[in-house]
């Protein structure tokens, strides 16, 4: 089995190079490409990650789902694991999604773990073990076999907030879905500069509505809006 990773980009110089040499070494000798698809970076985050040794691509079009499709057509991979710049990777990942495509399951996620010791984000950490749609999310990394991918038409880029949250609905309408019982790591800067009620809220909100199917530019609005991005 081979296993393309791909890593939607846009300025993010100070995260790609240690995630994409991170890939290849937990990878070790089994067969894995990595894909950068970038959505018009303004710093060097394309330059870093060809010195990483990833494929750097340009997409014609921003925004995660279509640079995430983008990719997919120069994978060459059977399984496709989309992977945000800033997540720290579990070292096991290859032979974690390795086991799950052999147990059946065609697609699935990590749950996740700040990182931070505060105790209030240990309840985030907690729920992500659940299959709740509320408790799944890009951060958490998504692989899907190709199979899967192109049955479903890949990401919907009119998502272009939410996008992980459509294609898992649509994932379980066909496929089985593994938590895998192990964790990725997650920045909680978003935390660190907003309390966090403040992020809880804004979250439920976009959640909400993207259930009652508002538009996405209106949900990304919102949602920056509630929040503090220094």
């Amino acid at each position: 089995m081979k296993i393309s990773i791909i890593i939607p980009t846009y300025n993010e110089a100070a995260n790609i190079a240690g995630l994409v040499k991170d890939l290849f070494r937990y990878a070790g000798d089994q067969p894995v490409e990595v894909i950068v698809s970038d959505g018009g970076s303004k710093d060097a985050t394309m330059e870093i990650a060809a010195q990483a040794g990833a494929s750097v691509l340009k997409s014609p079009k921003p925004g995660r789902a279509a640079q995430m499709n983008y990719a997919s057509n120069f994978a060459h991979g059977d399984v496709l694991y989309f992977v945000h710049a800033d997540v720290g990777i579990n070292p096991d990942y290859f032979k974690d999604i390795e086991q799950a495509v052999s147990e059946g399951f065609d697609a699935g996620c990590y749950r996740f773990r700040f990182d931070s010791n505060r105790a209030i984000l240990k309840i985030n950490n907690y729920f992500t073990r659940f299959d709740r749609l509320m408790c799944r999310g890009g951060d958490q990394t998504l692989f899907v076999t190709r199979k899967l991918f192109s049955q479903l038409n890949g990401f919907n880029e009119y998502y272009t907030i939410m996008e992980d949250y459509d294609i898992i609905i649509r994932i379980w309408k066909m496929a089985r879905f593994k938590i895998i019982p192990k964790e990725v790591i997650v920045s909680a800067r978003k935390y660190e500069n907003n309390s966090w009620l403040r992020v809880q809220l804004a979250n439920l909100t976009a959640f909400t509505m993207f259930y009652l199917k508002k538009e996405p530019a209106s949900i990304a609005l919102k949602y920056k809006s509630m929040l503090d991005y220094r």
